[in-house]
């Protein structure tokens, strides 16, 4: 496990972040840290999570002319709870689902506590913008490494109607999950 960053900075994956994220299952690259432009915690709630999370989305999703998320609050309780079991084992990987009914799409996020806002986390999700492309799964990304653009293809799925999202917190950092349903990054399917 990387060591966490000094107090007053944060962590930062501005060009490393879908690599960061895509490779949740494989520890990711090396944590970079960068000097914070505050010290103030970033604003927390409930509320205000759903709003940016759901707002944020549905923004990227109008922009392509796709129909809006609805929130859903059975994704959100299950988003909670694997975020809290991020949190409490520290280990920040994809949940294990079973194939088929029952699954849920899934993004996921982490970096260090109360020193990102929700629009933040969010954008680096959308960032992935620039590698994507609307080409059948697994062959939607520029880079020719689909993790690098399927927390983006998740957020704009066209077949995708609900989304939940929920964040838990231990001593020294967020985890951010939402969860999809029906779920995106169906192998063989484009995203809209």
């Amino acid at each position: 496990m990387a060591a966490m960053p000094a107090k007053g900075h944060r962590v930062a994956y501005p060009f490393l972040l879908a690599l960061a994220l895509a490779a949740c299952d494989h520890g990711g690259p090396p944590r970079i840290v960068e000097p914070r432009l505050t010290d103030a915690p970033a604003p927390r709630g409930a509320a205000l999570l759903r709003h940016t999370m759901l707002d944020g989305q549905n923004a990227e999703r109008a922009r392509l002319g796709l129909p809006p998320l609805a929130w859903d609050e059975d994704l959100a309780t299950a988003a909670r709870g694997y975020a809290g079991e991020m949190a409490r084992t520290g280990r920040f990987a994809h949940a294990e689902q079973p194939q088929g009914p029952g699954r849920q799409g899934e993004n996921l996020w982490t970096g260090t506590r109360a020193a990102y806002r929700y629009d933040e986390m969010l954008g680096h999700w959308l960032a992935e913008r620039r590698f994507y492309v609307d080409l059948p799964t697994p062959g939607f990304s520029t880079t020719g490494r689909w993790q690098d653009a399927s927390h983006y293809s998740q957020i704009v799925w066209r077949a995708t109607q609900r989304v939940g999202c929920a964040m838990v917190s231990n001593r020294g950092n967020d985890f951010l999950a939402c969860r999809y349903l029906p779920p995106g990054n169906v192998v063989g399917q484009t995203a809209y």
